[in-house]
């Protein structure tokens, strides 16, 4: 199974792209789970409500939690 991710504007890739390398390996990963596994664990990926199928991810660091759209 692979999902399709679609980024809105490129307020992704300008945050993507701000973080050292490694906090993007870990965006990375994340975003491997979300498009290859069946099951995403809660901590990483949530449904928002009331939306047309968006979905917002998440990835953790030792000094910051941020989220994404």
């Amino acid at each position: 199974m692979e999902r399709e991710i679609i980024f809105f504007g490129n307020k992704v890739l300008d945050f993507y792209n701000a973080q050292h390398a490694k906090v993007q390996t870990k965006i990375e990963y994340v975003l491997d789970l979300v498009r290859f596994e069946k099951q995403v664990p809660i901590k990483f990926y949530k449904k928002l409500e009331n939306t047309n199928g968006k979905y917002e991810v998440r990835e953790i660091t030792s000094q910051n939690s941020r989220w994404n759209i």
